[in-house]
């Protein structure tokens, strides 16, 4: 266009730097009508497929829901042929980074070649108001939920699946990506046969890298996290460790690190100190026990690349590994944890339905004031709204926990029942009068314990076959003193403590985990390496969130 409006380089330098500022500013704080100005101007794909999806393609039933997004069944009109489609709202993608990171999920998975464990990105399109990605449809269900249903497990299968996850991770490193958020949820099979192949799904926090380059961002999953990710100095070695995680949940059915509260989390992965004691861990081999101490070595400069992963003689022996089944301890812990949830959204409904008249109407007004548009239902932007009018000081990241706690249908919304549960969580786990009531409700032979046959009567239509193995993990992992029977104090510690650990992936804000790092740091477990790990304190902070 010639230089006929030609300016200095500083001066245009300048300019932009304002120009930048400016739509920094406007991606937090804009009205409606430049919301809707907002969202039909934003460009996210650079080589999207088409503009219609409709066109080509018919969505069907919901398959899953994530935050920026939901996953659908899909038909192609003219094969007929079955995919998924995740579809991702713009009005979700609020900052530059949000758009960044849908943009190489897509550019990272156009990149990838063709894998038989790794989904297929089939065609990208993207509307006005969001961006839709079709993929390859994975009908065989989770990892996890696969290991519950065939109701045992033994190293040599264990082994087949690290090998798969193993050589996905070794393929990335390959050409150039860490994953950087490899969990079992992130693992399903493409259908529901025996021999059905296993497929890594989500690449939403993948990033690109180059030999020798580190990264400073806190991003994953917290359980799955390598201690070098708290310190913010990291490179492809973490998706090893992630893997090794894997691996000693498959054969003991637990997470290595684990603890209540994500402080205890992260103070559990820094000291990396790996329990190789509780059953089942005495009769699994020698062989698994060391490829695991060597995958979750705290340092990366030791830690066993993919390669070397996959030539361990465990690995290499796989199809001689024991095939003895690790045991209804395994299983029963692995249901376990999603039946926890179930408890104490159960012990949630016994405290609602003891409130008081005064108590039940207030629960009305704040549902009517924080139903916006009301319509019957509180979205999580007109919870998080809400919240803040009424005084209570919670980060995203804790109104997304409570949402997903208390939307038990998993349509993304509250009706007033379920906002009620959210209430009581808030509101009412420090009033101890409700928490006897709802004790109570379970201890059916008023022993004032939680004894098996409590549990087995108030959970049996909640856990189907396998009730007693569960009820049995459940009294485990409550019952502190270990006299066999959950008291009213380890009821009540249960009810205030943290949520699930395989729901955790994504709930946890990166400043949560700033803080976390940030105490410590103070406490002395971390050390600052240099000024990019830890700027006056500030560098732990960070807008990008664990999604």
């Amino acid at each position: 266009m010639g230089n006929c409006c030609a300016i200095s380089s500083e001066a245009s330098e300048n300019q932009q730097k304002k120009r930048n500022r400016r739509r920094r500013g406007r991606l937090f704080s804009f009205s409606a009508g430049d919301a809707q100005a907002k969202e039909k101007a934003i460009s996210v794909l650079r080589d999207p497929s088409g503009k219609d999806l409709n066109r080509r393609y018919e969505l069907g039933r919901e398959l899953g829901r994530g935050e920026f997004g939901v996953t659908y069944l899909c038909t192609d009109l003219g094969s007929g042929d079955l995919f998924a489609c995740k579809s991702i709202s713009k009005k979700k993608l609020r900052t530059a980074i949000d758009i960044d990171d849908v943009r190489r999920e897509v550019e990272i998975m156009k990149h990838l070649p063709l894998h038989a464990n790794i989904v297929r990105l089939k065609e990208t399109y993207e509307d006005e108001g969001a961006v839709h990605l079709v993929m390859e449809f994975c009908e065989g269900g989770e990892l996890f939920d696969r290991i519950v249903s065939r109701g045992h497990y033994t190293e040599r299968a264990a082994a087949s699946v690290t090998r798969t996850i193993v050589e996905v991770v070794q393929m990335c490193h390959k050409h150039g990506v860490i994953h950087r958020d490899l969990k079992p949820e992130n693992f399903l099979f493409a259908n529901k046969k025996e021999s059905s192949p296993l497929k890594a799904i989500d690449f939403g926090l993948s990033i690109f890298f180059s030999p020798g380059e580190k990264f400073h961002e806190i991003v994953g999953s917290p359980y799955y996290m390598a201690p070098e990710v708290l310190k913010r100095n990291y490179g492809p070695e973490i998706d090893v460790w992630s893997a090794g995680v894997i691996l000693y949940i498959l054969l003991c059915g637990v997470p290595p690190f684990w603890a209540e509260t994500e402080q205890g989390v992260a103070e559990a992965i820094i000291r990396s100190a790996v329990d190789f004691k509780r059953d089942p861990w005495p009769m699994i081999s020698d062989n698994a026990k060391d490829l695991v101490r060597r995958m979750l070595n705290p340092d990366p400069a030791k830690r066993l690349t993919a390669q070397e992963v996959l030539d361990h003689p465990w690995m290499q022996n796989a199809k001689t590994a024991p095939n003895v089944p690790l045991g209804e301890t395994v299983r029963a812990r692995l249901q376990q944890f999603s039946v926890m949830n179930k408890f104490k959204k159960i012990a949630l409904k016994v405290v609602a339905a003891h409130l008081s008249v005064e108590e039940a109407s207030g629960m009305k007004e704040m549902f009517a004031m924080m139903d916006l548009n009301s319509d019957g239902a509180i979205t999580l932007e007109e919870l998080k709204i809400g919240l803040r009018k009424l005084g209570q000081q919670i980060s995203d990241a804790d109104a997304k926990i409570l949402m997903e706690a208390a939307d038990v249908d998993g349509n993304g919304v509250l009706d007033y029942g379920e906002f009620v549960a959210v209430s009581v969580h808030l509101e009412k786990m420090g009033n101890d009068e409700h928490l006897r009531k709802a004790f109570a409700h379970f201890d059916r032979n008023k022993s004032e314990f939680l004894e098996i046959e409590d549990l087995r009567e108030s959970l049996g239509e909640e856990l189907g076959q396998n009730s007693e193995a569960v009820v049995n993990a459940i009294i485990h992992d409550v019952d502190a003193d270990k006299d066999g029977r959950i008291s009213y104090e380890e009821f009540v510690a249960m009810m205030r403590a943290g949520t699930d650990w395989r729901k955790a992936s994504r709930q946890y804000s990166r400043e949560r985990f700033n803080s976390i790092s940030l105490k410590l740091f103070q406490d002395g477990a971390l050390q600052p390496r240099d000024s990019e790990v830890i700027e006056d304190h500030g560098g732990f902070d960070d807008h990008r969130k664990l999604r």
